[in-house]
């Protein structure tokens, strides 16, 4: 897949439009786990690929270590989505969000919390080196 913007964008929509789709069916108060499960049907259906639980490996001097961190989703290798089901978002989630983009090479990522009572509260979208078409 060729990062674009138009193309990280068009990416960011079908995510979007997907938790935007289970939030309203399911609402909130499920564990993460049953959100990411559904994300990742949604995904699948709307012919994204991606990946469940990636490792994001510190590299560190000459070592690697791996498993240092681990993302939620993963799609098209661009965009990251870390899923969260709480009342509201912290500044470590923040953090977290930070620490996944400088380790590993994705171009955004969304914050999802499905805790929100709509999706549109729990929405937090973090850009990191986006393409400039």
């Amino acid at each position: 897949m060729i990062l674009t913007a138009a193309s990280l964008n068009e990416l960011t929509s079908d995510a979007l439009a997907a938790a935007i789709r289970i939030h309203r069916e399911l609402g909130p108060g499920l564990l993460e786990t049953a959100y990411i499960r559904c994300l990742a049907y949604e995904l699948h259906a709307r012919g994204r690929r991606f990946e469940l639980q990636k490792p994001i490996p510190l590299e560190y001097h000459t070592v690697r270590l791996d498993c240092a961190y681990r993302a939620d989703i993963v799609v098209d290798g661009a965009l990251l989505i870390e899923v969260k089901a709480t009342e509201a978002i912290a500044r470590v989630h923040l953090r977290q969000l930070r620490t996944y983009l400088q380790l590993a090479d994705c171009r955004l990522v969304l914050l999802l919390n499905f805790g929100a009572p709509t999706m549109r509260e729990g929405i937090r979208r973090i850009v990191h080196r986006f393409p400039r078409d």
